[in-house]
């Protein structure tokens, strides 16, 4: 049975040039789908992954991770707007890979489909008048 999970990866900037992602294909024998990434060499990462593989390697894959110091989170966090701050400026619809954010025409107002949204984060500090927040989960994932 295939085990799954939407993770968000935080790399410090010590470990960002390390192949750790491909180190869970190889040795733990998992596959990934990366959703979004902003990784940049000496500079701190985020990914964000759809992991899938037995659970029994999913949980040692998650290990190896934090053994090499990445954060592990699970992405069941969510984004949310809050609607008395949006100006509709559409500045969020521009970062958004899922397409989570978009401008209803004609209208011209910023809507926001949660179903969509894959907690990349983007939008929150793309929006200038602070509407998007990210309403972090208490606990980390397998802690």
């Amino acid at each position: 049975m295939v085990y799954s999970r939407i993770l968000v990866l935080r790399f410090p900037r010590s470990v960002v040039h390390k192949p750790l992602v491909c180190r869970l294909v190889k040795d733990f024998d998992l596959t990934f789908n990366i959703l979004n990434a902003q990784v940049f060499p000496r500079k701190e990462g985020i990914l964000v992954l759809e992991l899938y593989g037995s659970r029994k390697d999913f949980r040692m894959g998650v290990q190896y991770l934090k053994d090499q110091g990445v954060g592990v989170q699970n992405a069941e966090q969510e984004v949310k707007r809050h609607q008395d701050r949006c100006t509709h400026c559409g500045a969020c619809t521009a970062v958004c890979p899922t397409g989570a954010l978009s401008i209803q025409r004609p209208e011209m107002i910023v809507e926001f489909d949660q179903k969509k949204c894959s907690v990349c984060e983007l939008c929150v500090p793309a929006c200038p008048t602070r509407a998007m927040k990210v309403r972090p989960k208490s606990q980390t994932f397998f802690e």
